[in-house]
């Protein structure tokens, strides 16, 4: 038995629950997030709780247990409270500006790339160098902040680049003169 998957999931005050055909809708404080439940898993709402439960003990149905109640988790943390996810410009006069919905990166390049920011996610920039992407979808706040960190991924060398909040970069040791 999944020990993730079995464990009931609390709704917390001013959130609700509401279950499909195939669906969960959970509508907090901060907005409104659904998603489609496989059908080897049974979800259930009961008074303050969600239970997670698969309908066979095969390999797949094994497989979605947890992996629903994860999910279903983070809809419920995501309309009540939200996600979010930090980055960090390391370089010399690298830095970030918020110009409206666009997003300008000063990271080197001759030009300054531009990142229009996606609805549903809001983007805060902090002394130019420190950014928080925020959002009630998990996944979609995650994808937001991948896209802003490939622009520059930091490089082994003199660890310049973006990077995520607490990412410790690998260094590597440059050439070295030889006798």
């Amino acid at each position: 038995m999944s020990r993730i998957g079995k464990k009931p999931i609390q709704i917390p005050e001013g959130v609700k629950v509401t279950l499909g055909n195939s669906s969960i809708t959970v509508e907090g404080p901060k907005g409104t997030l659904s998603r489609d439940i496989p059908k080897e898993v049974e979800v259930a709402v009961e008074s303050n709780t969600v239970v997670v439960s698969r309908r066979s003990d095969d390999k797949r149905g094994r497989s979605f247990h947890g992996l629903t109640r994860t999910l279903i988790d983070n809809l419920v943390t995501g309309v009540d409270k939200g996600f979010e996810k930090g980055l960090q410009i390391h370089g010399v006069g690298y830095r970030a500006e918020l110009q409206g919905p666009t997003l300008r990166l000063f990271v080197g390049f001759s030009k300054p790339v531009e990142y229009t920011i996606p609805e549903g996610v809001t983007v805060t920039v902090e002394k130019a160098v420190n950014m928080v992407v925020s959002g009630i979808d998990k996944e979609f706040v995650g994808q937001v902040a991948a896209e802003i960190r490939s622009v520059k991924k930091p490089e082994p060398y003199k660890g310049k680049g973006i990077r995520y909040v607490g990412e410790i970069v690998r260094r590597k040791v440059g050439k070295s003169a030889g006798a």
